[in-house]
């Protein structure tokens, strides 16, 4: 308008400009002169009207009434009823185009379903990409599959661990109850060591990111990662947006793998809520975990995530230049380890906890050594053992649950010390025996002896002696006569004659 306004008032305004400007704006050109009208008046701006807005009582309203507009409007006529200077109240539809109007997507869904809806139509930022072992995401998924425990269905947790700069699954473990921090720990175990059956991705990370379950940040774990010097990140509660690398975990094991697995309890149900075959089978929990493990090998190993640049995430892992930190086994045997505070003795049926003997073959010969056992939480299977000066000696796994492997070990060790005394004691008694010189002639026995070391080295050393004094030959150089200043000796018998002459 203060284009029209300026050109009428040079006098240079036509009806074409006002036919273009009313092409621009979608607009008849009777609209555009009558705009101009209200310009000349002095009425440029858009002339306020009195619509309907949603107010703050409004939005009470909906979220009371869960989003139902028709509610919120009888709940505004029943007020205009009781108390009928509050004025008048909108048509139903003026309420329902006020509503599209002044709340955006997120703010209606909130109003009607709650912050998750609202979250739905956020934006979010993407955080920049970083290196390998840079940051780590951890959070447990409830499997949604019924699985055979002991006789009885339950439902296992999973717990574990992603890379979040290429994707790869780190560290797993699985329950059939809901996790505790023996489930954290040895699922940070198994991320950190990169040593068969684990790895090769692994190692040390710089910081994990977890969300405020008491599981992940009580104190063993917070105080086993700061051995290490890896921060734990506490994220906000109920934040799932802030670790988005495992939530897209989370929902992508449940459409890739949980989905076709047997007794599935989000699958589609039949008329009153009843699944298609009630009576599947279920899983036993040997094999639901060893089908987890396969799908995750198969993300690893052959899933290409978008991202990537069309790699899987261990060939991003491998071919990531960033130097890894790894943990040796010595340190690794600490992690993460709880201790009574009582030492114990080694006997010949091993080391004794909780009622129950553990054996290993290093402990071949070390009956009555005292030492320190120290176990993962509710992992009685395998303890590790130290002194009581806190030296590592190794592991020891349960006696009733020694396999083949173990037990085979032990006796290999058992074997081995009886070889290495028999080698000694033969060697000793060579020592002690007596023997002789063998004789040509006839004269008594002379005994016959193998010189230590000692001995040895020093009749070598007198031998070499009395060959340099051998060699030596004085008369070969004659002496010269004696300088006349020189004092000589007086023969005894001159000194005798001379003494009767003078008589």
């Amino acid at each position: 308008m203060e284009r029209l306004l300026g050109l009428e008032a040079r006098g240079e305004l036509t009806s074409a400009h006002v036919r273009l400007v009313a092409q621009a704006l979608g607009r008849s050109e009777r609209t555009v002169w009558r705009w101009l009208a209200g310009g000349r008046a002095g009425r440029l701006g858009r002339v306020p009207g009195g619509r309907f807005v949603v107010t703050a009582e409004v939005r009470q309203l909906l979220a009371l009434w869960g989003g139902n507009a028709s509610r919120v409007h009888a709940e505004l006529v029943e007020r205009a009823r009781l108390n009928p200077s509050q004025g008048l109240v909108p048509s139903l539809a003026t309420l329902h185009r006020a509503i599209r109007r002044d709340l955006t997507a997120g703010e209606r869904a909130g109003l009607r379903q709650g912050e998750r809806a609202r979250r739905a139509h956020d934006v979010f930022a993407r955080r920049p990409a970083g290196h390998r072992n840079a940051v780590w995401e951890g959070d447990h998924k409830r499997a949604p599959v019924e699985v055979d425990v002991e006789g009885e269905l339950v439902c296992p947790w999973v717990t574990w661990f992603i890379d979040c700069a290429t994707k790869v699954i780190v560290g797993v473990a699985v329950t059939p109850h809901e996790p505790s921090r023996d489930a954290v720990l040895a699922a940070l175990r198994c991320a950190i060591d990169r040593r068969a059956p684990y790895g090769p991705a692994g190692g040390l990370p710089s910081v994990i990111r977890v969300d405020r379950g008491k599981e992940f940040l009580c104190r063993t774990v917070t105080g086993a990662m700061g051995g290490f010097a890896v921060g734990v990140c506490d994220l906000p509660a109920y934040s799932p947006h802030l670790k988005g690398t495992v939530e897209a975990l989370n929902n992508a094991v449940e459409e890739m793998h949980f989905v076709v697995l047997p007794r599935y309890t989000r699958r589609q149900k039949m008329a009153r809520g009843k699944p298609a075959d009630p009576d599947a089978p279920a899983l036993s929990f040997e094999a639901f975990v060893a089908g987890l493990l396969a799908w995750v090998e198969w993300w690893n190993t052959r899933h290409k995530p978008q991202g990537l640049g069309g790699k899987s995430p261990l060939e991003a892992w491998v071919q990531d230049p960033t130097p890894l930190v790894d943990v040796s086994a010595e340190r690794l045997a600490r992690f993460a380890l709880e201790d009574d505070g009582r030492e114990r003795t080694i006997t010949t049926n091993g080391v004794r906890w909780h009622r129950r003997s553990y054996i290993a073959a290093w402990m071949v010969g070390r009956a009555g050594t005292r030492v320190v056992v120290r176990y993962l939480p509710h992992h009685d299977d395998v303890l590790e053992v130290f002194d009581t000066s806190g030296g590592y000696l190794g592991s020891a796994c349960l006696a009733e649950a020694a396999g083949a492997g173990e037990i085979q070990a032990l006796k290999a060790a058992r074997a081995a010390a009886a070889r290495r005394l028999r080698a000694d004691l033969k060697a000793a008694e060579k020592l002690r025996r007596e023997r002789f010189r063998a004789q040509t002639v006839a004269r008594p026995a002379e005994r016959r002896r193998s010189p230590a070391r000692s001995e040895a080295a020093g009749e070598l050393a007198g031998r070499a002696r009395r060959d340099r004094g051998q060699l030596a030959r004085p008369g070969l150089i004659p002496h010269g006569p004696a300088p006349g200043h020189w004092v000589r000796p007086v023969d005894p018998s001159q000194q005798e004659n001379g003494e009767r002459d003078e008589n």
